[in-house]
């Protein structure tokens, strides 16, 4: 079993990356493909499936990420292919909140996660996955997400602007940021 894969990013595609090391191409399917720059060599952590008609290999930036990515597939109904895409649409943090605090609506605004996966997800992992602090900034970001969307702006207008927002101002100076950029 493999714990990481370092080596050149060759190939970046819509699901995977391909990592060349040691002369061998490994495909390795990612929440973010495009986090990854091509041509720069990188550290992939991954988690190797084995099947009886497949080898898949799924890697992450950052060994919390494989953590949480290892017990979101030990949940009952939970695979790979779903599990994933949790990390590509949502921060660990944010998963891990979600999971302690038993917001199903957080868990089931991911790909393929309905109300019955949510709850499985939630009654297997609650208090399993150790101290869970969200940064005040990513506190922030999500009371100025609801007040924009309380103001009538559509969700994905809004994500399109927060990485122009800065984390380090105020709410209310975030809200002014924020429909400025919002109204050009």
């Amino acid at each position: 079993m493999y714990e990481y894969i370092k080596g050149m990013v060759t190939d970046i595609e819509s699901t995977y990356i391909v990592v060349e090391a040691s002369q061998v191409g490994y495909l390795i399917y990612v929440a973010n493909p495009y986090s990854f720059n091509l041509n720069q060599e990188t550290k992939v952590y991954v988690y190797e499936q084995v099947r009886e008609d497949e080898l898949s290999l799924y890697g992450f930036h950052t060994l919390e990420e494989k953590q949480l990515f290892l017990k979101l597939i030990g949940v009952k109904g939970l695979g790979c292919k779903m599990a994933l895409p949790m990390l590509a649409s949502g921060s660990i943090d944010g998963i891990m909140d979600a999971i302690e605090r038993e917001n199903i609506l957080y868990l089931k605004k991911f790909p393929k996660i309905g109300d019955k996966v949510a709850r499985q997800i939630i009654l297997d992992l609650k208090g399993k996955l150790g101290p869970v602090e969200a940064s005040s900034s990513e506190r922030n970001f999500e009371e100025l997400v609801e007040v924009l969307e309380g103001l009538g702006y559509k969700n994905g207008d809004i994500k399109k602007i927060l990485p122009h927002i800065h984390s380090e101002l105020t709410i209310e100076e975030q809200i002014k940021e924020s429909l400025k950029l919002l109204l050009k």
